[in-house]
């Protein structure tokens, strides 16, 4: 379990402090956010299926696949 610090707006904070009792807060935020990262992460798995259905734009993507050899040798660091 780890700790963090967050910034909230003050209206914000004091109508979390009225309607979530102190030792359930963790908890609510902790599920607030699991529910937000899962519909960010569903919308990204949603977004690479509908890349990966679009024939067009894999076709392009085939074609620019072919300058990978062209002679540009990558930079050393």
């Amino acid at each position: 379990m780890q700790k963090v610090l967050v910034s909230l707006p003050d209206d914000l904070a004091a109508r979390m402090k009225r309607m979530i009792p102190a030792r359930n807060r963790s908890r609510v935020i902790a599920e607030m956010l699991e529910a937000e990262i899962k519909r960010r992460e569903d919308a990204l798995y949603q977004c690479a299926c509908e890349v990966e259905a679009d024939s067009a734009l894999n076709k392009e993507m085939d074609d620019w696949e072919a300058t990978v050899g062209d002679g540009i040798e990558p930079e050393s660091w």
